[in-house]
C-alpha cells in the first residue's frame, strides 16, 4: 500500500527534490534559530565579563557558534555593538528559515496539485474502460465520491502529511543530536517519555481506521441519495414526497455525524495524551537539569544560558514529537481513501481488446447470433441459446415483456458485453476480434433515455466526432427536424442546453439524439424506440427523423409501439431470455401466440380492432 502510494511521486522527482531540500533547509535554520539563544543570553547577561566568548559553551555547540556567529561577532567588539550584530543575524537566520518554509509549500503545493490530476485522470480513465456491469452495481454518488473527496485525502497524504512527516523528522534528529552535544544525560532523560508517547497512541490506530471507512462509506451514502434526489426531483414532487425525502436524508446525514463524532472522538484523544506526556517529560527535566545547574562553579556541570538553550530545544522537540506519535491517525482517513480508490483501480476491465485485434471496417454479409446466452452471475441467465441472422439493410425488430431481454441483446450487439456462451459474428469474424472502439465507431445508438451533456446544442450533436463543419450539423439536425426548435434557443445552435437539457422537451431532445446518429452516418443503427411517451405532434416529427434515420442502414430496434415496426424485415418476439417467436409482423399474426397477444393488448386499448390493422382473420 505505502509503496504504492509513494509510486505517485515518480513522476515528478525534480519537484520532490526541491521540496525535499527547502524541506531540509527549513528543519535545520529553524533548530539553528534555537542555538542562537546561547550566544545572546551570554551576550546579554554579561556571562563572559561583557564580551562574547564560545568556550564556555558545550564543545561542538561552541565550536559551531564560532564557525556561524564567530564570522560577524568577535570576542574584542564593544557589548552594545556585540548585542546589535547578535539581534540582526537573529533576524536574518529567521528570514532564511521563512523563506524556505515558503519555498517547501510552494513546490509541495505544485506537487499536489501534480499528483491530483494525475490520480483523476487515472481513476477516470480506468471507470470508462470498465464495462456496463461495474456502473450497473455501483452508484454514482460513490463513484463521484472516491474521485472528488478520497483523492483529496490521498493528496494530503501523498504530499502535504507526508513532507510533515519528514519536516518532522529531521527536525527530531536535528534536535537529538545538538541536544546530545550539549548533554547526554539531559537528553535520555528528555526522550524517556516519546516511547510512552507513541505507544499510547498506536492502541488508537484500529479503531479509527474503522471508524473512517464507515465514515467515507456513510459520506458516499448521503452523495448518492443527494444526487438521486437531484436527477428525480420530478417524481418527488410528482409524487409529493418532499416530506419523505427529507427524512430519508435526516436520517443519513444523522447517521452520518454520529459515525464522525464517534470517530473524531477517538482521534481528539491523540493531542491531550501526547501533550500530557510531553509536559510530564518537560517536568523531569527541569527537576534533574536545574540540579545540574544550581551548583557552585567548579563542580557545574551545565551553564545556564545552556540549560535554558537545552529546554527551548526540548520543547522544540516535543512539538514534531507529539505530531509523529499522532501522525498514524492524522494519515488514517487517507489510507482508507487510498484503498477506497485502488478498490476502482484494481476492478478488472473485462472488455479487452485482443492482442492484434483488428480495425473494424464495413459491414458487407451478415451479423450472426450462434446460440449466445448471457448472464451477469450465474444465478441470474439473461439470455439463453439465441441464434438468428441479419443481413445488410435489414430492420431486426426486438419485441416482447419488460425483462424479456431485449436491451441485454443489443448491448451484446454493441459489445457492451461479451456472450457468457455462444459467438457473435460480423461477416464471419468473431466480435471479440475487432478493435471494441474501431468497432464501436460504425455504430450509431439512439437510447429511450435521451443524455444530452452540459454543452452547446451544437457541440451535443457533433458529439466526440473531432472537427466536424457547421454546414455538416446544421443539415444533420434539419435532417432531425430539430432545426426549427435550436433556432428559437437564445443562442441558437450556441445555446448551451444545461446539464440534462431540462430546458428541451422529450421530443426536442430525441430528435437532437437522432441528428448526432444522422452525423455519424453509422452503417449499423441500434434504436430503443422513445415516441410512446411523446404528444401527437412531437411524435410525428420524431416518427418523420427516424424514418429518414432508418434508410440504407442495418437496424436493431426495441419497439414499445407495435405499430411502427409492421415494415421490419424480422421480428424477434422474446420472453424469458428466449426468442419464442420469429417472422415478419403478418406471419406473427397470422401464427398466433405471443405476439399477437401483445398486439391485440396494445391496439384494444386505443379502441383498435386487431382487424384493422393487421387484416388478420
Amino acid at each position: 500500500m505505502y509503496r504504492r502510494l509513494l509510486g505517485y511521486l515518480a513522476p515528478f522527482k525534480g519537484l520532490f527534490v526541491l521540496a525535499f531540500l527547502a524541506t531540509l533547509l527549513f528543519a535545520a535554520t529553524d533548530t539553528f534559530s534555537i542555538i542562537m539563544l546561547i550566544p545572546f543570553l551570554n551576550v546579554i547577561f554579561h556571562l563572559d565579563g561583557g564580551a562574547l566568548s564560545f568556550n564556555s559553551m558545550p564543545g561542538d555547540i561552541g565550536k559551531l557558534m564560532e564557525g556561524t556567529v564567530g564570522q560577524f561577532i568577535t570576542t574584542d567588539m564593544a557589548l552594545a555593538q556585540q548585542l546589535t550584530r547578535i539581534t540582526v543575524l537573529i533576524f536574518f537566520v529567521f528570514l532564511v528559515k521563512n523563506l524556505f518554509d515558503y519555498l517547501q509549500s510552494v513546490f509541495v503545493v505544485r506537487l499536489e496539485q501534480s499528483i491530483v490530476k494525475k490520480t483523476r485522470n487515472q481513476v477516470y480513465g480506468h471507470l470508462l474502460e470498465l464495462d456496463l456491469r461495474f456502473f450497473n452495481r455501483t452508484r454514482a454518488g460513490d463513484i463521484i465520491r472516491r474521485l472528488t473527496a478520497d483523492v483529496d485525502q490521498v493528496r494530503l497524504l501523498v504530499t502535504n502529511n507526508f513532507f510533515k512527516f519528514m519536516t518532522a523528522v529531521l527536525q527530531v534528529l536535528i534536535t537529538v543530536v545538538l541536544l546530545i552535544k550539549i548533554n547526554l544525560q539531559l537528553t535520555f532523560i528528555a526522550l524517556v517519555v516519546l516511547p510512552l508517547m507513541f505507544g499510547l497512541l498506536s492502541r488508537l490506530l484500529k479503531r479509527l481506521k474503522r471508524g473512517d471507512r464507515s465514515v467515507m462509506g456513510l459520506a458516499s451514502d448521503v452523495t448518492s441519495h443527494l444526487q438521486e434526489t437531484v436527477m428525480g426531483v420530478r417524481q418527488v414532487k410528482a409524487a409529493a414526497a418532499e416530506k419523505f425525502e427529507r427524512d430519508r436524508f435526516e436520517n443519513l446525514t444523522q447517521r452520518y455525524m454520529k459515525a464522525h463524532i464517534r470517530t473524531e472522538r477517538v482521534r481528539a484523544l491523540a493531542n491531550p495524551m501526547s501533550e500530557l506526556l510531553g509536559t510530564l517529560g518537560t517536568i523531569i527535566l527541569l527537576w534533574y537539569g536545574a540540579r545540574m545547574v544550581a551548583v557552585p562553579e567548579p563542580q557545574r556541570v551545565l551553564e545556564p544560558t545552556a540549560f535554558l538553550a537545552f529546554l527551548a530545544l526540548t520543547m522544540k522537540l516535543y512539538q514534531p514529537a507529539k505530531w509523529l506519535s499522532r501522525f498514524p491517525s492524522i494519515i488514517n482517513p487517507g489510507i482508507v481513501s487510498a484503498e477506497r480508490i485502488f478498490e476502482f483501480l484494481d476492478t478488472p476491465i473485462a472488455m479487452i481488446d485482443a492482442a492484434g485485434a483488428r480495425t473494424f471496417g464495413e459491414f458487407r454479409d451478415e451479423i450472426r447470433f450462434d446460440n449466445v446466452s448471457f448472464h451477469y452471475n450465474e444465478s441470474e441467465p439473461v439470455l439463453d441459446d439465441i441464434s438468428f441472422v441479419v443481413k445488410p439493410g435489414q430492420v431486426v425488430a426486438l419485441v416482447g415483456p419488460s425483462g424479456s431481454g431485449k436491451t441485454t441483446l443489443v448491448d451484446l450487439v454493441a459489445r457492451f458485453y461479451d456472450p457468457t456462451r455462444g459467438i457473435i459474428t460480423m461477416d464471419g469474424v468473431d466480435l471479440r476480434e475487432f478493435n471494441a472502439k474501431s468497432y464501436r465507431s460504425k455504430l450509431g445508438i439512439v437510447t429511450q433515455e435521451t443524455v444530452l451533456f452540459h454543452d452547446t446544442a451544437r457541440s451535443n450533436i457533433a458529439y466526440a466526432l473531432g472537427n466536424v463543419s457547421n454546414e455538416a450539423v446544421e443539415a444533420a439536425a434539419s435532417a432531425a427536424n430539430a432545426t426549427e426548435f435550436i433556432e428559437r434557443l437564445p443562442q441558437g445552435f450556441e445555446t448551451v442546453l444545461g446539464e440534462r437539457a431540462t430546458r428541451l422537451s422529450g421530443g426536442q431532445r430525441q430528435r437532437i439524439a437522432i441528428a448526432r446518429a444522422i452525423l455519424r452516418d453509422p452503417p449499423i443503427l441500434i434504436f430503443d424506440e422513445a415516441t410512446s411517451a411523446l404528444d401527437t405532434e412531437s411524435e410525428r416529427l420524431v416518427q418523420a427523423a427516424i424514418e429518414r434515420l432508418l434508410h440504407g442502414r442495418t437496424v436493431f430496434v426495441i419497439a414499445h409501439r407495435l405499430s411502427t415496426i409492421r415494415n421490419a424485415d424480422l421480428i424477434l418476439v422474446m420472453e424469458r431470455g428466449r426468442i419464442v417467436q420469429r417472422g415478419t409482423h403478418d406471419e406473427l399474426i397470422a401464427q398466433g401466440g405471443l405476439y399477437r397477444k401483445l398486439h391485440r393488448l396494445q391496439f384494444e386499448q386505443r379502441g383498435q380492432a386487431i382487424t384493422e390493422t393487421a387484416g388478420a382473420p
